[in-house]
Protein backbone atom coordinates (compact mmCIF):
# COMPACT_ATOMS: atom_id res chain seq x y z
CA UNK A 1 0.00 0.00 0.00
CA UNK A 2 3.02 2.23 0.15
CA UNK A 3 2.65 3.19 -3.50
CA UNK A 4 -1.39 3.81 -3.40
CA UNK A 5 -2.12 6.85 -5.50
CA UNK A 6 -5.59 6.01 -6.51
CA UNK A 7 -7.86 3.52 -4.46
CA UNK A 8 -11.12 2.00 -6.21
CA UNK A 9 -13.92 2.50 -3.39
CA UNK A 10 -17.06 -0.47 -4.56
CA UNK A 11 -20.16 1.10 -3.03
CA UNK A 12 -23.48 -1.19 -2.83
CA UNK A 13 -26.49 0.43 -2.92
CA UNK A 14 -28.17 -2.59 -0.97
CA UNK A 15 -26.35 -2.64 2.06
CA UNK A 16 -25.02 0.43 4.40
CA UNK A 17 -22.64 1.99 3.13
CA UNK A 18 -21.58 3.54 6.62
CA UNK A 19 -18.70 1.07 7.02
CA UNK A 20 -16.70 1.49 3.43
CA UNK A 21 -17.25 4.92 3.65
CA UNK A 22 -14.89 4.85 6.74
CA UNK A 23 -12.30 2.79 5.13
CA UNK A 24 -12.27 4.99 2.09
CA UNK A 25 -12.06 8.35 4.50
CA UNK A 26 -9.38 6.26 6.86
CA UNK A 27 -6.85 5.12 3.21
CA UNK A 28 -7.69 8.36 1.82
CA UNK A 29 -5.67 9.87 5.53
CA UNK A 30 -2.87 7.26 5.40
CA UNK A 31 -1.59 7.30 2.00
CA UNK A 32 -3.53 10.78 0.54
CA UNK A 33 -5.29 8.46 -2.08
CA UNK A 34 -7.63 9.91 -4.57
CA UNK A 35 -10.70 7.98 -4.47
CA UNK A 36 -12.55 6.48 -7.13
CA UNK A 37 -16.26 5.78 -6.28
CA UNK A 38 -17.88 2.67 -8.12
CA UNK A 39 -21.23 1.03 -7.90
CA UNK A 40 -21.95 -1.99 -9.98
CA UNK A 41 -25.44 -2.22 -11.33
CA UNK A 42 -27.22 -2.80 -14.81
CA UNK A 43 -30.00 -0.24 -13.98
CA UNK A 44 -29.53 4.08 -13.60
CA UNK A 45 -30.84 5.15 -10.87
CA UNK A 46 -28.37 5.28 -8.20
CA UNK A 47 -26.32 8.38 -9.73
CA UNK A 48 -28.19 11.15 -7.07
CA UNK A 49 -27.01 8.85 -4.04
CA UNK A 50 -23.69 8.59 -5.97
CA UNK A 51 -23.27 12.49 -6.37
CA UNK A 52 -24.55 12.95 -2.70
CA UNK A 53 -21.60 10.75 -1.36
CA UNK A 54 -19.12 12.53 -3.92
CA UNK A 55 -20.14 15.85 -2.64
CA UNK A 56 -20.10 14.70 1.01
CA UNK A 57 -16.22 14.11 0.24
CA UNK A 58 -15.46 16.36 -1.48
CA UNK A 59 -16.34 19.44 0.75
CA UNK A 60 -14.42 17.46 3.51
CA UNK A 61 -11.61 17.99 1.20
CA UNK A 62 -10.80 14.60 -0.33
CA UNK A 63 -10.06 14.08 -4.21
CA UNK A 64 -12.85 11.87 -5.05
CA UNK A 65 -14.65 10.98 -8.48
CA UNK A 66 -17.60 8.52 -9.26
CA UNK A 67 -19.10 6.47 -11.80
CA UNK A 68 -22.05 3.72 -11.92
CA UNK A 69 -20.77 0.63 -14.33
CA UNK A 70 -21.85 -3.01 -15.32
CA UNK A 71 -19.92 -5.44 -17.26
CA UNK A 72 -21.73 -8.56 -17.31
CA UNK A 73 -20.70 -9.39 -13.30
CA UNK A 74 -19.62 -7.11 -10.04
CA UNK A 75 -16.04 -8.82 -9.97
CA UNK A 76 -15.78 -8.30 -13.87
CA UNK A 77 -16.88 -5.03 -13.39
CA UNK A 78 -14.46 -4.18 -10.59
CA UNK A 79 -11.79 -5.22 -12.51
CA UNK A 80 -12.16 -3.38 -15.58
CA UNK A 81 -12.79 -0.33 -13.53
CA UNK A 82 -9.70 -1.01 -11.79
CA UNK A 83 -7.47 -1.46 -15.10
CA UNK A 84 -9.96 1.40 -16.79
CA UNK A 85 -8.61 4.24 -13.72
CA UNK A 86 -5.12 2.67 -13.07
CA UNK A 87 -5.99 2.24 -9.02
CA UNK A 88 -3.65 0.48 -6.86
CA UNK A 89 -6.09 -0.60 -4.26
CA UNK A 90 -9.45 -1.96 -3.95
CA UNK A 91 -11.42 -1.58 -1.48
CA UNK A 92 -14.77 -3.48 -0.90
CA UNK A 93 -17.62 -4.56 1.82
CA UNK A 94 -17.31 -8.28 2.51
CA UNK A 95 -20.74 -9.96 2.86
CA UNK A 96 -20.66 -13.63 4.15
CA UNK A 97 -22.08 -16.28 1.72
CA UNK A 98 -24.30 -19.02 3.02
CA UNK A 99 -22.52 -22.61 2.95
CA UNK A 100 -25.06 -23.82 0.05
CA UNK A 101 -24.36 -20.82 -1.92
CA UNK A 102 -20.32 -21.35 -1.86
CA UNK A 103 -20.67 -24.93 -2.71
CA UNK A 104 -22.52 -24.13 -6.02
CA UNK A 105 -20.80 -21.22 -6.99
CA UNK A 106 -17.50 -19.69 -6.52
CA UNK A 107 -18.24 -16.55 -4.22
CA UNK A 108 -17.50 -13.45 -5.93
CA UNK A 109 -14.98 -11.83 -3.04
CA UNK A 110 -12.94 -15.08 -3.99
CA UNK A 111 -12.79 -14.55 -7.74
CA UNK A 112 -11.99 -10.76 -7.00
CA UNK A 113 -8.98 -12.02 -4.48
CA UNK A 114 -7.70 -14.80 -7.35
CA UNK A 115 -7.84 -12.16 -9.98
CA UNK A 116 -7.42 -8.32 -9.13
CA UNK A 117 -4.39 -7.24 -10.12
CA UNK A 118 -4.01 -4.85 -6.94
CA UNK A 119 -4.37 -5.51 -3.22
CA UNK A 120 -7.62 -6.09 -2.14
CA UNK A 121 -8.86 -4.92 1.21
CA UNK A 122 -11.91 -6.50 2.59
CA UNK A 123 -13.52 -3.97 5.28
CA UNK A 124 -15.05 -6.13 8.19
CA UNK A 125 -14.90 -3.55 11.05
CA UNK A 126 -15.62 -0.62 12.58
CA UNK A 127 -12.41 -0.87 14.26
CA UNK A 128 -10.15 1.93 13.51
CA UNK A 129 -6.57 1.20 12.74
CA UNK A 130 -5.51 4.58 14.68
CA UNK A 131 -3.59 3.19 17.73
CA UNK A 132 -4.70 -0.62 17.02
CA UNK A 133 -2.79 -3.43 16.06
CA UNK A 134 -2.15 -4.70 12.85
CA UNK A 135 -1.62 -8.23 12.26
CA UNK A 136 0.82 -9.85 9.27
CA UNK A 137 0.32 -13.78 8.78
CA UNK A 138 3.45 -15.02 6.88
CA UNK A 139 3.99 -18.85 5.83
CA UNK A 140 7.38 -18.81 7.17
CA UNK A 141 8.21 -22.51 6.53
CA UNK A 142 7.84 -21.83 2.51
CA UNK A 143 11.63 -20.79 2.06
CA UNK A 144 11.40 -20.43 -2.23
CA UNK A 145 11.66 -17.02 -4.06
CA UNK A 146 7.55 -16.39 -4.92
CA UNK A 147 6.67 -17.12 -0.89
CA UNK A 148 9.78 -15.02 0.58
CA UNK A 149 8.63 -11.78 -2.01
CA UNK A 150 5.08 -12.43 -1.09
CA UNK A 151 5.83 -12.42 2.83
CA UNK A 152 8.88 -9.29 2.52
CA UNK A 153 5.61 -7.94 1.46
CA UNK A 154 3.35 -8.81 3.84
CA UNK A 155 5.60 -7.35 6.17
CA UNK A 156 6.28 -4.43 4.29
CA UNK A 157 2.89 -3.38 4.10
CA UNK A 158 2.57 -4.03 7.82
CA UNK A 159 5.49 -1.69 9.08
CA UNK A 160 4.61 1.17 6.59
CA UNK A 161 0.77 1.35 7.67
CA UNK A 162 1.77 0.55 11.70
CA UNK A 163 3.76 3.75 11.35
CA UNK A 164 1.55 5.75 9.48
CA UNK A 165 -1.37 4.71 11.57
CA UNK A 166 0.69 4.69 14.76
CA UNK A 167 -0.20 1.46 15.38
CA UNK A 168 1.09 -1.86 16.51
CA UNK A 169 2.63 -4.46 14.28
CA UNK A 170 2.22 -8.23 15.23
CA UNK A 171 3.50 -11.27 13.25
CA UNK A 172 2.42 -14.11 13.00
CA UNK A 173 2.91 -18.02 11.41
CA UNK A 174 1.08 -21.26 11.91
CA UNK A 175 3.49 -25.15 11.75
CA UNK A 176 2.47 -27.89 10.97
CA UNK A 177 2.19 -31.02 14.04
CA UNK A 178 5.25 -32.85 14.09
CA UNK A 179 5.11 -36.32 11.71
CA UNK A 180 7.24 -39.58 12.78
CA UNK A 181 7.64 -40.07 8.92
CA UNK A 182 8.66 -37.23 8.04
CA UNK A 183 12.20 -37.44 5.90
CA UNK A 184 13.42 -34.91 8.27
CA UNK A 185 14.35 -35.30 11.53
CA UNK A 186 13.69 -31.79 12.45
CA UNK A 187 9.94 -32.40 11.35
CA UNK A 188 9.61 -34.88 14.09
CA UNK A 189 9.71 -32.96 17.27
CA UNK A 190 7.64 -29.94 18.01
CA UNK A 191 10.60 -28.49 19.56
CA UNK A 192 12.71 -28.82 16.15
CA UNK A 193 9.94 -27.17 14.09
CA UNK A 194 8.89 -24.19 16.57
CA UNK A 195 12.84 -23.51 16.67
CA UNK A 196 13.59 -23.75 12.74
CA UNK A 197 10.10 -21.64 12.74
CA UNK A 198 12.04 -19.15 15.33
CA UNK A 199 15.09 -18.89 12.87
CA UNK A 200 13.11 -17.91 9.48
CA UNK A 201 11.35 -15.73 11.63
CA UNK A 202 14.58 -13.64 12.71
CA UNK A 203 15.67 -12.01 9.93
CA UNK A 204 12.57 -10.38 9.72
CA UNK A 205 12.23 -9.11 12.77
CA UNK A 206 15.11 -7.73 12.63
CA UNK A 207 14.39 -6.00 9.38
CA UNK A 208 10.72 -4.63 10.39
CA UNK A 209 11.30 -3.77 14.00
CA UNK A 210 9.14 -6.87 15.31
CA UNK A 211 9.83 -7.73 18.85
CA UNK A 212 9.50 -11.61 20.31
CA UNK A 213 6.43 -10.00 22.21
CA UNK A 214 5.08 -9.44 18.95
CA UNK A 215 6.03 -12.95 16.92
CA UNK A 216 3.20 -15.47 17.29
CA UNK A 217 4.51 -19.08 15.66
CA UNK A 218 1.46 -21.69 16.82
CA UNK A 219 1.09 -24.98 15.96
CA UNK A 220 -1.87 -26.20 13.98
CA UNK A 221 -4.20 -24.90 10.64
CA UNK A 222 -3.25 -21.62 9.20
CA UNK A 223 -6.79 -21.03 8.83
CA UNK A 224 -8.04 -21.77 12.24
CA UNK A 225 -5.09 -20.13 13.72
CA UNK A 226 -4.99 -16.97 11.85
CA UNK A 227 -8.46 -15.63 12.53
CA UNK A 228 -7.53 -17.31 16.23
CA UNK A 229 -4.54 -14.59 16.90
CA UNK A 230 -6.20 -11.83 15.18
CA UNK A 231 -9.53 -12.32 17.79
CA UNK A 232 -7.13 -12.57 20.46
CA UNK A 233 -5.05 -9.45 19.71
CA UNK A 234 -8.10 -7.35 18.87
CA UNK A 235 -6.44 -6.88 15.60
CA UNK A 236 -8.20 -4.06 13.73
CA UNK A 237 -6.49 -5.59 10.49
CA UNK A 238 -5.17 -8.83 9.21
CA UNK A 239 -2.95 -8.39 6.41
CA UNK A 240 -2.29 -11.97 4.49
CA UNK A 241 -1.37 -13.09 1.12
CA UNK A 242 -2.03 -15.33 -1.37
CA UNK A 243 -0.98 -17.08 -4.53
CA UNK A 244 -3.88 -16.63 -6.51
CA UNK A 245 -5.16 -20.00 -7.45
CA UNK A 246 -7.83 -20.42 -10.26
CA UNK A 247 -9.13 -22.55 -11.94
CA UNK A 248 -9.64 -26.78 -10.24
CA UNK A 249 -6.48 -26.53 -7.98
CA UNK A 250 -8.20 -23.17 -7.02
CA UNK A 251 -11.95 -24.75 -6.39
CA UNK A 252 -10.22 -27.99 -4.67
CA UNK A 253 -7.40 -26.32 -2.55
CA UNK A 254 -8.47 -22.58 -1.94
CA UNK A 255 -6.95 -20.39 -0.65
CA UNK A 256 -5.96 -19.46 2.97
CA UNK A 257 -7.57 -15.74 1.98
CA UNK A 258 -10.11 -17.00 0.65
CA UNK A 259 -11.10 -19.32 4.22
CA UNK A 260 -10.80 -16.84 6.74
CA UNK A 261 -12.37 -14.41 4.94
CA UNK A 262 -15.51 -15.21 6.68
CA UNK A 263 -14.33 -16.19 10.31
CA UNK A 264 -12.12 -13.05 10.77
CA UNK A 265 -13.41 -10.18 12.64
CA UNK A 266 -10.70 -7.39 11.56
CA UNK A 267 -10.66 -5.94 8.51
CA UNK A 268 -8.55 -8.39 5.59
CA UNK A 269 -5.78 -6.72 3.59
CA UNK A 270 -4.71 -9.42 0.46
CA UNK A 271 -1.67 -9.10 -1.45
CA UNK A 272 -0.12 -11.64 -3.94
CA UNK A 273 3.59 -11.72 -5.47
CA UNK A 274 2.46 -9.67 -8.65
CA UNK A 275 1.16 -6.37 -5.85
CA UNK A 276 4.90 -6.83 -4.14
CA UNK A 277 6.54 -6.53 -7.89
CA UNK A 278 4.79 -3.64 -8.70
CA UNK A 279 5.55 -1.32 -5.42
CA UNK A 280 9.66 -2.88 -6.36
CA UNK A 281 8.93 -1.32 -9.73
CA UNK A 282 7.16 1.65 -8.70
CA UNK A 283 9.94 2.32 -6.00
CA UNK A 284 12.83 1.99 -8.46
CA UNK A 285 10.79 4.36 -11.14
CA UNK A 286 10.38 6.85 -8.26
CA UNK A 287 14.09 6.79 -7.49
Amino acid sequence: MQATYNTLVVMDPQHPIDLILAKARQIADITHSHLHLLVCAKTNGHSDELHAVQDRLSQEGYGVTAEQAWHGTPCKTILTVQQAEGCSLVIKQHYKDGTLKKSLLTPEDWQLLRQSTSPVLMAKSTTPWAGGTILTAIDAGSDDVEHRLLQVGILSHGHDLAMRANASLHMMSAHPYPMLSARDPMFQLKEEIQHFYQEQCRSYQDEFEISDEHLHIEEGPAEVLIPGIAHRLGAALTILGSVGRSGLSGALIGNTAETVLDTLESDVLVLKPNDVIHDLEELTTHH
